[in-house]
């Protein structure tokens, strides 16, 4: 009886059916997909205005900064609400603007055009292979979460460190860790999903892409930084 019930309900404690995970994670793939559509829109228009490259590499820290985190507030403020999809949209648009500086750098390659697309399957693959993990690891990886959230801020005050310091080599490095530490990310909160331990589709979908975006950002700069060298 209590595998009965822990097949209906998964993990003993979170009260959560399989029903209700299954549509967490239905719905978060789906809005998942169409936060990308703002995504590329923003970044469009951001290397066609310039907007983000025209910002010294300080003032871009602080917008980026005061702009994702009042959003990431502004999500977690309005998640329960119909203000919650909208508002995680215009999010992930502002992150496709901000995301156009390091886009137009690599488009001034000679096979710019070439490292983006193979940054965006490469990215598309872990996430394809992380969604697969996180449906036949059957422990709970709650624990995880402390050790990638250290890992998170180290990069995080390495990265705004970097922004002053222009250090090549310390850019692979954190480019490495980032897209290692984000990529376990993905397999970390698509397993909350379903574990039941996340049930509002809203904070799982932000969670998740922050980690592609965090990827996608790393390994773009680390075919660009190949890209550059071998011209």
């Amino acid at each position: 009886m209590d595998q009965s019930l822990q097949a209906a309900y998964g993990y003993a404690g979170t009260g959560v059916s399989v029903e209700q995970r299954n549509r967490v994670l239905r719905n978060t793939y789906w809005l998942l997909a169409l936060s990308m559509v703002p995504t590329v829109l923003g970044a469009w228009i951001g290397v066609q205005t310039g907007i983000a490259r025209a910002m010294s590499p300080g003032i871009g820290l602080v917008v980026f900064l005061v702009g994702a985190f009042g959003f990431m507030f502004a999500i977690e403020k309005t998640k329960n609400s119909a203000a919650g999809v909208p508002v995680l949209l215009a999010f992930t648009f502002f992150m496709g603007v901000m995301l156009s500086r390091l886009i137009g750098v690599v488009l001034g390659m000679a096979n710019g055009a070439s490292l983006i697309m193979m940054a965006f399957a490469s990215t598309g693959a872990v996430f394809l292979g992380m969604a697969a993990l996180s449906t036949v690891i059957k422990r709970d990886l709650s624990n995880m979460g402390k050790f990638l959230f250290v890992g998170a801020l180290i990069v995080l005050v390495a990265g705004i460190a970097n922004v002053f310091i222009q250090s090549g080599a310390l850019m692979i490095t954190l480019s490495v860790l980032v897209a290692g530490i984000f990529s376990a990310f993905i397999l970390y909160d698509l397993k909350r999903v379903r574990d039941g331990y996340e049930t509002n589709y809203i904070s799982a979908t932000l969670n998740v892409y922050l980690s592609i975006y965090n990827v996608f950002q790393a390994l773009l700069s680390l075919f660009g930084i190949g890209g550059s060298s071998s011209e």
